[in-house]
């Protein structure tokens, strides 16, 4: 009896001994190319950021939310020590670390060294085709802009906001459209038309009398990029760049609205090479994500912004949420500055 017991105790071991040794040799393979298959995901994406640029599509999209493949990353390291493929977790910790590298803000960040000369409060929001009108109208009595960009103002918005907001907000400069073509800028401050950027959606310019101080205000709304979509995103963009590049060096400007492009989008990065600096990031506030508004500010990609020039400092930056709109409002404390004359040799 006790060698049957012995013997049948032999058989189940060795049972279940050769069934967890072809579940390794199962396993081992599927965490191995579950891995690889992340990391080349991955790579594809953090190569187009540290070659400057967005390729195309998925490639656009996915940079939008570049922070967030540190999840695919981190479990690629883990699948891969766990299948032991020392290759893989070499392969995962530079691809994470790259990432690391690239969550840092971009851009300049150097405070003016003039006097103050005047306080600007600016805030920009995407309406959804003028959906969340009624919303932005309260958000703009309870903060009490100087000037406000509106992007996707419809015929109806840009009718509400004139009524409403007209006598807080006497100066505007608009284009009109259905939809997602109409913007407008609001103003506190007399306005003076200037030449927008041309678009598939209003993009309005003008200049501001800020206490005696011209600044060249400008809406942003390039097409975003979407599959289909992507060079005409990057031609759009491009503009938006020749337009900073055009003013560097000649005066104060404010160039905000919706980008449909995140610091991880090299169209992006080439506008902020002009010299203009990213608002919310001199505030603190370079990761804060603004869209989709129903899942920020745990996830989401930073698209609306506010850029001024070297004039400009930022003491404060909030994103807000607001009703019938996928974008959140973003307003930002400004002070110009009296630009600093040159040290005389």
């Amino acid at each position: 009896m006790s060698s049957t017991r012995t013997s049948s105790g032999v058989s189940r071991s060795s049972g279940s001994s050769a069934d967890s040794s072809r579940l390794r040799r199962w396993a081992r393979p599927a965490a191995v190319r579950a891995a690889g298959v992340l990391l080349a995901g991955v790579s594809v994406v953090v190569g187009c950021r540290a070659a400057d640029v967005d390729a195309v599509t998925p490639v656009p999209q996915v940079l939008a939310f570049l922070p967030w493949l540190l999840v695919p990353a981190g479990g690629a390291v883990v699948l891969a020590i766990l299948a032991r493929w020392w290759p893989g977790v070499l392969w995962g910790v530079v691809a994470g670390g790259l990432l690391a590298w690239f969550l840092q803000p971009y851009g300049e960040g150097e405070e003016p060294e003039g006097a103050a000369v005047a306080k600007v409060r600016v805030l920009t929001s995407n309406v959804e085709f003028g959906w969340a009108t009624a919303a932005l109208i309260e958000v703009v009595r309870r903060e009490r802009p100087d000037l406000v960009f509106v992007e996707e103002c419809e015929y109806a918005c840009q009718s509400t906001t004139r009524r409403e907001l007209a006598e807080e907000y006497p100066y505007r400069q608009a284009v009109a459209g259905d939809t997602s073509v109409g913007s407008v800028i609001l103003s506190r401050f007399p306005l003076t038309a200037a030449e927008g950027v041309p678009g598939e959606m209003g993009m309005p310019g003008a200049v501001a009398d800020v206490d005696g101080h011209a600044v060249r205000v400008q809406l942003a709304h390039p097409k975003p990029p979407l599959p289909g979509q992507v060079n005409l995103w990057k031609r759009e963009s491009g503009r938006l760049r020749d337009f900073a590049d055009r003013y560097r060096d000649n005066g104060p400007v404010v160039l905000a609205g919706d980008f449909n492009a995140s610091q991880d989008h090299a169209v992006f990065r080439r506008v902020l090479d002009t010299g203009l600096r990213d608002a919310a990031r001199l505030a603190g506030e370079s990761r804060e994500p603004s869209w989709p508004s129903r899942t920020t500010p745990v996830f989401g990609a930073q698209i609306d912004h506010v850029l001024v020039s070297k004039e400009f400092s930022a003491s404060r930056a909030r994103f807000l949420h607001l009703d019938g709109t996928d974008h959140r409002a973003l307003v930002v404390d400004l002070t110009l500055h009296r630009e600093q004359e040159p040290r005389r040799s």
